[in-house]
């Protein structure tokens, strides 16, 4: 329940006192600052409250905007202001200060500055074209009310509801439909939450098609994919048509699109081993999942490294700016980065006409080609910026990096040595490159991999040692994520075991979970998840140096069930952590609105 004060004398004929109930408030009315003091402190304080000028003039939907959204603690907007639970305190503190304002004044707007200056940031939502005013005599109000008549803000709520910045595929091809389908769920009370449930569940039967290795499956699996994304971009529709941000609903947007994906993987291989061709593309499944997840951690290192830098600017960025004036340009750069709907699109008529084994071997190609244009363009902004990185974002590009407890002894131990040296990057590619080479030269079950993962260990530590603020150090979460990924891939592709590369697929989407929880909670301003979960899973050294080991003890089908035993644990210990930090009442109510690809 919420609560409405109407502070002063409704002109005669106000709807305003409806339009508030409407958006469910519970309207109290006070004659003066006095009674708004008195009715205020008579709300439960587990209640959000909101004081409107009864003078207000403006579009429902301005009102929405400033005093329904639950990601902020409290909001204005001209002549209305609410605060939520925790900026309840200072909200009173603020109307102390002006219980002997003169009759006539516009409380909300005295006391706005007064809640800012308490501490308790003040969202100002962007209305655009809406109105929100509190008129000063009645010639002012009549225009007032021309110009409300002037605007539909029922269309500006059904425009505002899509991304301002979006896929091609999504822009012109679902977007223009999917909005209309938001408000059909709307006006019949489905949330934001169950549209998510709904586009997994479609997924998954969509997975499930692509399995039976059919060609009407596989047309099948196309179509309900197709759909699924449909839904995915309903869910955040509705959410920003109806002001419907959630803690519960900021976890199922940050797990359920990967995994409706990776699922889509899963049976996509399932499928061409079950169906005539008897194709075993496991491998190019992993690699597809391996890929895509890299690409998404250099998106998120780059975007957290300079999220707060000063001086961010650089030759590069103006040049990107430029081509931001020439239309097909925009179009082209976000075509080429194969963001989800781009990607969805296409996995979707591949399945459908093809075979899962050209759908990777496309997949593959794409983001290959999407992964180098954006780290090369993103290399060249970062050589070029004269930036200084704050210790927010060293933090973030450490919690990012995901050590473990043998990098951590190795980073205190190379912390003692002097200054200089080899940068950050160059220590992790220097680690992953022995790595790796060793597994290129003894790819087979043995102890050379061993050897490698402990090398690996000791430059990973040296390499976060120090904070990680220069110009490419963002790089080094996704060179660990690549390191580590890639070993499970090489080792399970020859250790000979049936079964090996399904538990690999289960293992790296187990960890890539936990990677993807770190970062939506980064962006949600909670931190990196517990200490104490980051090193009972090993880190990504520690879990290197686990795989390898148990490749070397155990061969062939032993290897499969540690891949399986290790996959199901790490599972465990990840997703009970995450469910209860993100049901928790702490978590936040984070929503993707930068309208960044996926």
């Amino acid at each position: 329940m919420s609560t409405a004060i109407l502070t002063g004398l409704p002109p005669v004929g106000s709807s305003l006192e409806d339009d508030l109930r409407s958006l469910g408030f519970d309207v109290r009315a006070a004659a003066d600052a006095a009674g708004t003091a008195a009715a205020l402190a008579a709300v439960p304080a587990a209640e959000r409250v909101a004081l409107v000028d009864a003078r207000f003039v403006g579009h429902l939907h301005a009102l929405r905007l400033a005093l329904t959204d639950p990601r902020f603690p409290a909001a204005a907007v001209e002549g209305a202001l609410t605060a939520q639970p925790e900026a309840r305190g200072a909200l009173t503190r603020a109307l102390a200060t002006v219980t002997d304002a003169e009759p006539g004044v516009n409380l909300p707007d005295a006391l706005a500055p007064r809640l800012e200056a308490d501490g308790v940031g003040v969202h100002r939502p962007d209305l655009g074209v809406l109105v929100a005013t509190v008129p000063a005599d009645a010639d002012v109000r009549a225009k007032a009310e021309e110009d409300v008549a002037a605007v539909d803000d029922e269309a500006v709520r059904l425009r505002t509801a899509v991304k301002s910045r979006d896929g091609f595929f999504t822009t012109y091809c679902v977007s223009p439909y999917s909005r209309y389908l938001a408000r059909w769920c709307a006006r019949r009370g489905f949330t934001p939450n169950q549209v998510t449930t709904a586009s997994l569940l479609t997924a998954l039967i969509a997975a499930g098609c692509a399995a039976t290795g059919t060609r009407p499956g596989f047309v099948a699996a196309g179509v309900l994919l197709i759909f699924s994304f449909v839904l995915d971009c309903t869910d955040g529709q509705l959410a920003r048509y109806s002001l419907q941000y959630s803690t519960l609903g900021a976890w199922l947007d940050a797990t359920f699109d990967r995994a409706k994906e990776y699922a889509y993987y899963a049976g996509l291989a399932i499928g061409a081993a079950h169906g005539g061709g008897n194709d075993d593309v496991w491998a190019l499944a992993l690699g597809a999942m391996v890929l895509q997840t890299c690409r998404h951690v250099v998106d998120f290192s780059f975007n957290e490294a300079n999220h707060d830098a000063t001086a961010n600017t650089s030759p590069t960025a103006a040049l990107s700016d430029k081509l931001d004036s020439v239309g097909w340009t925009v179009w082209a750069r976000r075509m080429i980065v194969l963001p989800i709907g781009e990607r969805w699109a296409l996995i979707a008529v591949l399945t459908a006409f093809t075979t899962p084994r050209i759908v990777f071997y496309v997949l593959l190609a794409g983001c290959a080609l999407a992964a180098c244009y954006t780290t090369a363009g993103r290399v060249l902004r970062s050589l070029t910026r004269k930036a200084h990185r704050t210790d927010r974002a060293a933090r973030a590009l450490a919690d990012l990096a995901d050590s473990g407890p043998i990098a951590e002894l190795a980073a205190k131990a190379a912390a003692r040595r002097p200054g200089g040296g080899a940068t950050a990057p160059v220590l992790a590619l220097t680690g992953a490159g022995l790595l790796l080479v060793q597994l290129w030269w003894h790819p087979e079950p043995g102890w050379w991999p061993v050897l490698g993962a402990g090398l690996y260990a000791l430059f990973a530590g040296a390499a976060v040692a120090r904070p990680l603020k220069g110009p490419l150090d963002w790089l080094v979460p996704p060179v660990f994520r690549a390191a580590e990924y890639l070993t499970i891939l090489v080792l399970a592709a020859h250790s000979g075991g049936s079964g090996a590369l399904p538990a690999a697929f289960g293992l790296v989407a187990a960890v890539a979970y936990h990677h993807y929880d770190t970062v939506y909670r980064i962006r949600g301003g909670s931190g990196a998840p517990p200490h104490w979960l980051v090193r009972a899973i090993g880190g990504h050294e520690g879990r290197v140096l686990a795989v390898t080991i148990a490749a070397a003890l155990w061969h062939n089908q032993g290897f499969t069930i540690a891949l399986t035993a290790l996959a199901a644990a790490l599972a465990l210990a990840v997703l009970s952590e995450s469910i209860r930090f993100w049901v928790s009442s702490g978590a936040p109510a984070v929503h993707d609105e930068t309208g960044e690809p996926a």
